[in-house]
């Protein structure tokens, strides 16, 4: 994938597996959650759940245990294994994200988050990390009609920014997101995290790079141009 003519101005990020390493923990607080209603949710399918809105996460979760399954127990358990995760581990942000934000702030470059979160657990989880007053804009999805993989999230991240789509890259761990940074019109590179890039990803993405480390130089130059 080519980038956009347009000049590149600003940087949003997904939020969960790209600047935080919080899939584990989802992954540990839903595998508990389960367990306790005598369930198992195994490790390969709570990777199709990577990047989706948790509503629409649960919902799948809902038709993988069948209509018996009290999906709403399973909400509670799940929510307050997550908060005990969190208070036992904390949360760790990714390799190369705080050097990568320190190098936009004194670029004054802006930056939104778009993220399958709900607003409520965005906040809560940006706080815990001391990123919250990093980002001018924090997009979530119960903020737009759509989530990942349609393109509301970013669409609206760009319109808060006050630029088009084309300006702006996103960064993205999750073949969701990467389709709806893509399908929004922006310059997307991704750095996976739990799943290996899809081959529709692997097209739709400018590049692929390890960490965040690899991407700092590279937004860097992509914005110089």
């Amino acid at each position: 994938m080519t980038t956009s003519p347009t000049p590149l101005r600003a940087v949003v990020f997904d939020m969960d597996g790209l600047m935080l390493d919080t899939e584990p923990l989802y992954q540990a607080a839903w595998q508990r959650a389960a367990e306790a209603l005598g369930h198992a949710l195994d490790d390969e399918f709570y990777l199709t759940l990577i990047g989706t809105p948790t509503k629409d996460a649960l919902k799948k979760v809902g038709a993988y245990f069948g209509p018996t399954f009290p999906l709403q127990r399973f909400t509670k358990l799940g929510s307050d294994q997550w908060y005990r995760q969190v208070e036992e581990h904390g949360i760790d942000t990714k390799p190369g994200l705080l050097p990568l934000l320190d190098q936009l702030e004194a670029a004054a470059v802006p930056r939104a988050v778009a993220t399958s979160s709900s607003a409520k657990q965005a906040a809560e989880t940006l706080e815990a990390s001391d990123l919250a007053a990093r980002f001018a804009h924090i997009v979530t999805s119960d903020q737009v009609a759509r989530g990942k993989p349609a393109p509301d999230l970013y669409l609206e991240a760009a319109r808060r920014l006050g630029l088009p789509p084309a300006a702006c890259i996103a960064l993205e761990d999750s073949d969701a997101g990467v389709q709806s940074a893509s399908t929004a019109g922006m310059t997307v590179l991704m750095v996976p995290d739990l799943k290996t890039p899809s081959p529709q990803a692997e097209s739709q993405a400018y590049k692929i790079l390890p960490s965040l480390h690899q991407a700092a130089p590279l937004i860097a130059d992509l914005l110089a141009r």
